[in-house]
């Protein structure tokens, strides 16, 4: 699938901004299955400076900054992605859970190593009793990696409700496993504790939905605004995908723009500002398939 990506933000403040200065996850990576052919990052008022590069994981960020009063930034990336659909082993394929989590420290090859660090907590991402027990009865004695991942997926589907109003950026999973609400964000968080609980590596993943599915099919949950889905790291298998909030696999319908460890490390936009008074903040997302031979501008 071809898809045009457009992502607006736009910040109005009841007083003057003086500087600001963002750095911003909103160009999608590259991976075996999606490859970002354009992209381009709108800053209105213009920035006195705009710097690319990539994070420790791989991303790329962008760095800009605003030094002139403002009462409003907007802040849109327009890209096009070509996303592959995903294949997945069946549970029979795929090891034990005990296999997968005895072999992680044993593990010494580059990509073991490097998926050695989202075993372990994270700033967004604590374990928790509760939350160890939440996450056992996926992963009884012999159940295969796969479906441990399948269950425990259907599972936060099933027995939590979305809930824009229930949550913020902070909450920590205890909490939405208490309330049994939240968003994207929280399913995420929520599922990714529980995988580490189990010794597990498991990392978060941010990134957009088709806005319109195709006929027939249903809409799928977080299409309107950035998503927020998980990715477990199986040896032989590589990075195995989850999405939480709508119990399903992540294919051609899911663009990713950035992992790591949780939210914290991929947040879309993120600065700081002096002046400002108080502010608002809105968000639209557009993730349109292109039709053959179809044209795109995104200056």
């Amino acid at each position: 699938m071809l898809y045009r990506v457009k992502h607006t933000t736009v910040y109005h403040y009841s007083d003057t901004v003086s500087v600001c200065h963002n750095q911003v996850h909103l160009t999608p990576r590259a991976h075996p299955r999606q490859l970002c052919s354009e992209h381009r990052l709108m800053v209105r008022p213009r920035p006195n400076s705009i710097v690319r590069r990539s994070d420790y994981y791989g991303n790329v960020v962008s760095a800009f900054s605003v030094q002139g009063g403002h009462q409003r930034l907007t802040v849109t990336a327009k890209s096009l992605v070509d996303v592959q659909p995903a294949q997945y082993p069946t549970p029979a394929e795929t090891p034990t859970w005990e296999q997968v989590r005895d072999g992680m420290t044993r593990d010494l090859s580059s990509e073991g190593l490097a998926a050695l660090q989202f075993v372990f907590p994270s700033p967004c991402v604590r374990g928790s009793t509760e939350l160890t027990e939440y996450a056992t009865p996926s992963f009884p004695a012999g159940r295969t990696i796969m479906a441990g991942i399948l269950d425990l997926t259907k599972r936060i589907y099933t027995e939590f409700k979305f809930d824009p109003t229930a949550t913020t950026v902070n909450t920590p999973p205890t909490e939405v496993l208490r309330s049994r609400r939240g968003v994207c964000q929280d399913f995420a968080h929520l599922m990714i504790a529980c995988l580490r609980s189990q010794g597990l590596a498991a990392r978060y993943v941010s990134g957009y939905l088709l806005t319109l599915p195709p006929p027939g099919k249903p809409r799928l949950v977080g299409a309107d605004a950035s998503h927020a889905w998980v990715s477990v790291y199986v040896p032989g298998f590589g990075w195995i995908d989850a999405d939480p909030t709508n119990n399903v696999l992540p294919s051609d319908q899911h663009v990713t723009l950035a992992w790591g460890r949780d939210y914290a490390d991929v947040c879309p936009i993120m600065g700081v500002f002096h002046g400002g008074g108080t502010e608002t903040v809105s968000v639209s997302v557009d993730v349109c398939p292109m039709e053959p031979g179809e044209v795109v501008d995104v200056s």
